[in-house]
Formats: structure tokens, sequence, C-alpha cells
């Protein structure tokens, strides 16, 4: 049976550990060769590199650097001779602070890595996809990308941000003929390694279907987004959030 994702390659901000890379373990799954990016390398990063040798590699990259976008895009089409998939997940979520003690530095650092890191992250996928067939970019985004949350302005903006992002290049990709598809995912709470156990519980409660979401949940979704079954969506929200947002 051919795989989804059969040939592709995707490139994955933020993936060394958490939500990111649970969608890098579904690509891989899936058959596409997969770039894991970010500062550091935990050990279940060198765990999933050691597996996936063979498909999965790691490249540094700091979102909010242009040179470092464009440097890490050219390699990865010199190497692969395209980029099919890139996935901006790379995101912060400061301390909650009311919006009235939230300091400039704090606001600018989470507009900073969450927003403007994933227009660079557009940008530059754009470029190094034009010069292939096309292909699909995936923003991650929050479901407090669409609805509000008490203390939590500058997150709230930022994904708030990178929704409407989303659907500006997805035009303008549709307007220019290129065949790039631009869609966002928007998660509710998932519980990765870095959660506390009291605090899922906590996330648990607040979510309807009475737990947290797991990284796969959201990389099943981004399969879906980066294969060809997806080819008629583009501009789109895709909100996987166990029912948070329908109350």
């Amino acid at each position: 049976m051919t795989k989804q994702l059969e040939g592709k390659v995707a490139l994955i901000s933020g993936s060394t550990t958490g939500i990111g890379l649970g969608i890098a373990q579904c690509f891989v799954a899936q058959g596409a060769k997969v770039i894991i990016t970010g500062h550091s390398l935990h050990d279940e990063t060198q765990t999933f590199l050691a597996q996936n040798h063979d498909v999965a590699e790691f490249k540094e990259l700091e979102v909010t650097d242009e040179d470092n976008w464009a440097s890490v895009t050219k390699d990865v089409v010199a190497s692969y001779g395209h980029l099919d998939v890139l996935v901006n997940n790379a995101g912060v979520f400061p301390n909650p602070v009311s919006i009235d003690e939230e300091t400039l530095e704090d606001w600018n650092r989470v507009m900073g890595i969450n927003l403007t890191g994933t227009f660079l992250g557009i940008k530059h996928g754009m470029k190094a996809m034009k010069r292939g067939n096309g292909g699909s970019i995936i923003n991650i985004s929050s479901v407090e990308g669409i609805v509000g949350e008490p203390n939590a302005a500058a997150y709230n903006a930022s994904k708030g941000g990178s929704r409407l992002l989303t659907k500006s290049a997805a035009l303008d990709a549709t307007t220019n003929g290129d065949n790039i598809r631009v869609n966002s995912v928007h998660p509710g709470f998932v519980k990765t390694n870095m959660i506390p156990d009291e605090v899922d519980q906590a996330m648990s409660k607040l979510t309807p279907q009475g737990h947290t979401g797991k990284p796969e949940d959201i990389g099943n979704i981004c399969v879906y987004l980066a294969s060809d079954a997806s080819a008629f969506a583009t501009g789109a929200e895709f909100v996987v959030d166990g029912g948070f947002s329908a109350r």
C-alpha cells in the first residue's frame, strides 16, 4: 500500500520535541523525508534521529533570523532537489500575565517567534516551492488564535495573526498561479513530555472530551494537509481541540 507522503520532503520548525516531533514521526511513518529543526537536541530527538537516520536529519534554525531561513531552505533544495511541505510549528507561550502588566520585551519576543517566524517560514518556503512543483505550507496556530484567553494577550494576538496570515498567503499563492497551498491547524490542549501531570489534569477538565490530545493527533491532520488528498484545501483552518471551541 502506497504511503500518503511517499516521495515528499518536509521541513518542520520547532520540531525537536513536543507537537513538532509528533508531526515529524507521523510524516516519516507515511513515507516522507523529514528535516527537523530547532536550537538543541533532546533525548527524544536523538532517539528519533537514530531510529530514522535514513529519512530524517536535524538542522539548527532560529525562526526569527531571515538569513537562517534562507540558508536552511536553500540547503534542503540542494540536498533533496525539492521542498514539498513546510510546517511552521515553532512557538512560545509566555507566563500568564494581565495585559496591563505585559512588558514590551515579552510582547515582542512572542510576536517575533510566533508570528514573524511564521511569516519568514512562509516567505522562504514559498520561494523554495516555486523552484519545484509547488507544495503545502501548514501553520500551527492554536485554538487560542480563535477564542480569547485571559492573561494571554500576546499569545492570542500572535496566533490570531498567524490565522489571518495563513489566509492572505493562500490567496497570494492562488492569485499568482503558484501550486502552493497554505492552511492553519489550531490545536487545543495537548499533552507533551514538558507538561506536568497536574497541569494535564487541569487542561483535561477544560476539554469536553475529558482528556487532552496527543502530538500525533496534530500530526495526523498535518499528514492530510501535506498529502495530495487535501488538494482542494487552502486558506482554511483545521481545529483539533477535543471540542474546546465548540462551547
